[in-house]
């Protein structure tokens, strides 16, 4: 967990952010009395990929001095995008094992690192807002829910969303695992990709996805059999993915036939305010009652 004073880092592995609100973000983490220090590139902007915030090369080296730096004590990104999947099999992953585990936050396109670090280091993370995004910065309950798992995680070991709901009722237990749909479906195939869902508590949310590419995307994953043996679904917001109403169908259709209980409209991903969702801790959900419990703290 982070005590006052800690050293964070902030760091940009997808796409380039706007200044002002990296600056703002800044000043929210101060305002926790920690002492943040954005990244190299943190401020850059690839020089022919505008969409990237620096080469992958530059990235990735970011990324991986923030994590290897003792002296850092977590790691925030500071906004989605797209590119983290570019730069993933550029890190050191010999030396990330090797490194103190500490705090990794982010969603959207940083759910291919969450994955990663997952597989690849046994490392649990937070799917947590962008410490430069719109809702971190304009949502005090949002930033007030990640402090509070970054500082005193035992006062958020059970996660309650007044939207949540069933859509398949019932009980069950397994470690999270997650984040954006898409980035989930593109990472199928790829050399050290997991294998499957299979006994996890499996996360779900997108932003911008019509009905039909959600369900190319689940299909995806039915298809290769990732799906198989999953032992419960949260889902998450479906931010400008057209009326929920469809977005359900599909989510009906796709899933309600695994005979597993799934959650909906648990309030994390893209929403208006966001719930930070520990991944890779065991918990039992409860989707009749829209909780999730988790056996321990999300930091120690």
């Amino acid at each position: 967990r982070l005590r006052p004073g800690d050293r964070v880092a902030v760091v940009a592995p997808s796409g380039p952010l706007v200044p002002e609100r990296l600056d703002r973000g800044l000043d929210v983490l101060r305002g926790w009395d920690l002492d943040p220090v954005a990244a190299p590139h943190a401020r850059g902007t690839h020089a022919t990929l505008g969409y990237l915030a620096a080469t992958d090369e530059e990235r990735a080296r970011d990324l991986q001095e923030a994590w290897c730096d003792p002296s850092v004590k977590a790691v925030f990104a500071a906004r989605g995008g797209y590119g983290a999947q570019r730069m993933a099999d550029l890190l050191d992953w010999d030396a990330l094992r090797a490194a103190a585990p500490k705090p990794l936050v982010g969603f959207s396109d940083v759910t291919v690192l969450h994955e990663a670090f997952a597989v690849r280091a046994g490392v649990s993370t937070l799917h947590g807002p962008a410490v430069a995004g719109e809702v971190f910065l304009k949502d005090d309950a949002t930033r007030e829910h990640l402090r509070r798992t970054l500082f005193a995680p035992e006062t958020v070991r059970t996660l309650l969303s007044p939207s949540a709901r069933p859509l398949v009722p019932g009980r069950a237990r397994g470690v999270t695992l997650g984040g954006c749909l898409a980035m989930l479906a593109a990472e199928l195939g790829t050399p050290q990709a997991r294998r499957g869902a299979a006994g996890g508590l499996l996360l779900l949310e997108d932003v911008g996805e019509p009905p039909y590419r959600i369900d190319r995307a689940l299909t995806q994953l039915l298809r290769a059999g990732w799906l198989d043996g999953v032992a419960g679904i949260v889902l998450g917001s479906w931010a400008r993915c057209g009326p929920y109403e469809r977005v359900r169908e599909v989510l009906v259709d796709r899933l309600g036939g695994l005979g597993v209980p799934v959650a909906e409209e648990f309030g994390f991903g893209h929403g208006d305010s966001a719930l930070t969702m520990p991944l890779g801790v065991p918990a039992e959900l409860d989707a009749t009652a829209g909780t999730l419990t988790f056996d321990r703290p999300a930091t120690l």
